[in-house]
């Protein structure tokens, strides 16, 4: 039976670097903007109390208020391309991303959303042509979109990256704040028209039935939804570091309350039998619009 200390920050290898980072990335998405300057600090502040030091930020991040120099930095641990770009050669792309390695401005480089075979073909670019490789791939991933089990995570842990998941709360729906038959929460994130490649499957039948079922199994456990999704998240195997983006003081606090959950083999079971293989977001979004954007 798998189980780990309460209470203790758990520190992973970021792929096959010799980069030790926390086992919850602080996202910083809504920083300086839906939460405010000084929450946004408080929140930062008590995330290296607690023991984080892996922070996801991005240049659109607080209307593009982002830079080096802002950073108080002179460079950037880990630089990831946001998502593939199928026009342009991966090897064109790794060049540019080896000129910014090699002039000490970036220490590492990875990728976001690409597809398993989007990533070895990567990696055997950057073998080819002596160039840094990716050391990591940020990937949506939660307990209702489950496709990355089938390949991505074991072409990672083969190759040896990292994986760190966003949106391991799926938006927050997986918070426990939105109920079968009534409408999103004033100021919630998934709301009308909120990227409908990833809400459409939520709001399913099949999605309410997981949710519920989470709710149960947390209530049981003596934790919240959200603690108990991210408990599995960073448990899971390949997993590095899911990354948590708390819009409140509040939400951070119980984000970070995932740490003393302690999942059992049955436990896991019990989720398994919740959530069929890949999940339900994929295949009811492919059923009733097409095929899905992010395909793995």
């Amino acid at each position: 039976m798998r189980t780990e200390v309460a209470n203790e920050m758990e520190y992973r290898s970021l792929g096959r670097t010799g980069v030790k980072v926390s086992s919850l990335c602080l996202g910083c998405m809504t920083f300086g903007s839906k939460t405010d300057p000084a929450e946004s600090t408080e929140i930062i502040d008590r995330a290296i109390d607690a023991g984080i030091n892996f922070f996801d930020t991005a240049n659109v991040y607080g209307d593009g208020a982002i830079s080096l120099k802002r950073l108080r930095t002179d460079w950037i641990d880990l630089y990831q391309m946001h998502r593939p770009q199928p026009d342009i050669p991966i090897d064109e792309t790794l060049r540019a991303l080896d000129d910014l390695v090699r002039a000490g401005k970036v220490r590492y480089i990875g990728s976001s959303t690409f597809a398993a075979w989007q990533v070895v073909e990567a990696l055997w670019a950057s073998k080819e042509l002596g160039l840094n490789r990716f050391v990591c791939e940020q990937t949506p991933y939660h307990l209702l979109d489950r496709r990355i089990e089938r390949e991505l995570v074991p072409m990672a842990i083969t190759y040896g990256l990292a994986i760190i998941p966003w949106s391991p709360l799926a938006s927050g729906f997986l918070s426990g704040k939105y109920r079968r038959g009534e409408g999103s929460p004033a100021g919630s994130r998934l709301k009308s028209g909120y990227q409908p490649e990833r809400t459409r499957g939520l709001f399913s039948d099949a999605g309410f039935d997981v949710l519920e079922g989470v709710m149960k199994l947390a209530q049981a456990k003596g934790c919240t939804p959200s603690q108990l999704a991210l408990a599995w998240c960073r448990q899971q195997p390949g997993i590095t570091s899911p990354i948590i983006g708390p819009r409140t003081l509040a939400q951070y606090e119980d984000n970070m309350g995932c740490l003393e959950v302690q999942l059992t083999d049955e436990d896991r079971a019990s989720l398994d039998s919740l959530v069929p293989p890949g999940g339900v977001v994929a295949p009811y979004y492919e059923a009733n619009f097409g095929p899905h954007p992010y395909r793995w």
